[in-house]
């Protein structure tokens, strides 16, 4: 793949708000309305919003399915269609693009995995698994212990190891010993497709059929009947794209005949957030979160952008960023923004998003990466 160091775009947008008002402590607030009061109309439209500063292209055919922020080096890895991406995150300079040429497994990347010894752990759609630092590349298949060849998640474990979400069940890989160990049965469902870790070192996986959670010693699982993902306010289609037996069509494509697909157990992302709140984005059901043991949908009825969420992560702000089918949003627990292809995103389906300590929000679609910030103020 090739991309021009010079292909970033500067655009300075005038961007609608949304809010919403919460007054009921954990109940989840609705989204705004045409019947909102003027202060608070008035609120939103001066609340400080981060805008599109840059978009990096790729190429319009390429997706950009992960990212992944490495803080020690200050770079970011791309993870494409076509390959990754090494971007420093201080000239914005594209530093290397790697391929099967240089010693990835497979160009279409679509999880990225950092560890605490700096290397980059890179899943690919059918290639296997590749591990990357200073030049040296390492390749794993199933021959070596991995689950599979289709990767789609990682997550560092509090005592060093490497959690890998596979579409044959969830991979421990102690990286002392290199030696493997596989989670099937465990599962609720074995198609694995989010990780997260929380600060007690409890595990969460995201899968088709939907969440399990391992604290070490005990599985536990929820899926939509348990209240996992909102109901389907359009009569939407069930997607059949899924289910042992269908490797052939696991393609993640969300439409049916042109036309969006509804399957709430069906877990895209999961995010074990700052005070050990999950969140988990669903097809079509919106984003469930898991809050003193019950479960709450948030969905475009509460201000969300869309009902299929591909993407979470949350800020050192604490607010939270969703990428969804029809765009970008952040939610603070109070308020909603959002953003799409309108104020100057590549596309609309936001498969993933990385975040900068110091706030800056990048942000991979169809197309290209974007970076929201704030825009600087003009010189005086």
């Amino acid at each position: 793949m090739r991309l021009s160091k010079a292909g970033w775009l500067c655009l300075i947008l005038t961007l609608a708000v949304a809010c919403s008002d919460d007054n009921n402590g954990d109940k989840i607030p609705p989204a705004q309305t045409d019947g909102q009061d003027a202060s608070q109309a008035q609120a939103a439209a001066t609340r400080p919003r981060p805008q599109v500063i840059e978009v990096f292209n790729v190429g319009p055919t390429t997706y950009v399915r992960s990212l992944a922020i490495e803080a020690g080096s200050n770079r970011l890895w791309v993870g494409t269609s076509l390959g990754v991406n090494e971007i420093d995150l201080d000239s914005h300079a594209l530093l290397n693009t790697f391929t099967r040429d240089h010693g990835l497994a497979n160009e279409y990347v679509f999880g990225i995995g950092i560890d605490p010894d700096g290397y980059k752990w890179f899943g690919t759609n059918a290639g296997g698994m590749s591990r990357y630092k200073d030049g040296e590349w390492k390749t794993f298949f199933p021959m070596h212990g991995l689950a599979d060849y289709w990767i789609y998640a990682f997550a560092n474990d509090l005592d060093g190891g490497l959690w890998i979400g596979t579409w044959a069940g969830a991979n421990y890989l102690d990286r002392q010993t290199q030696e493997f160990r596989t989670y099937v049965k465990e599962l609720i469902n074995e198609w694995v497709y989010g990780i997260s870790v929380d600060s007690k070192g409890v595990v969460w996986f995201g899968t088709e059929g939907g969440v399990s959670r391992f604290d070490g010693e005990t599985w536990t699982a929820w899926n939509h009947e348990d209240g996992l993902g909102g109901e389907n306010p359009d009569a939407l289609p069930f997607s059949r794209n899924t289910g042992l037996g269908t490797r052939s069509r696991h393609d993640l494509g969300i439409l049916a005949g042109g036309k969006a697909t509804y399957n709430p157990g069906y877990i895209f992302s999961i995010l074990a957030d700052h005070e050990d709140t999950i969140w988990a984005g669903t097809w079509g059901g919106g984003v469930t979160r898991y809050k003193n043991g019950a479960w709450t949908n948030l969905m475009e009825k509460d201000g969300l952008a869309g009902n299929i969420v591909y993407s979470i992560a949350q800020g050192p702000d604490g607010s939270y960023w969703f990428g969804t089918n029809k765009g970008l949003s952040r939610y603070d627990g109070k308020n909603w923004d959002s953003w799409n292809v309108h104020h100057g995103l590549p596309g609309n389906d936001v498969y993933a998003i990385a975040i900068e300590a110091g706030g800056n929000v990048w942000v991979g679609t169809l197309g290209g990466v974007s970076r929201l910030g704030m825009q600087p103020a003009a010189a005086q």
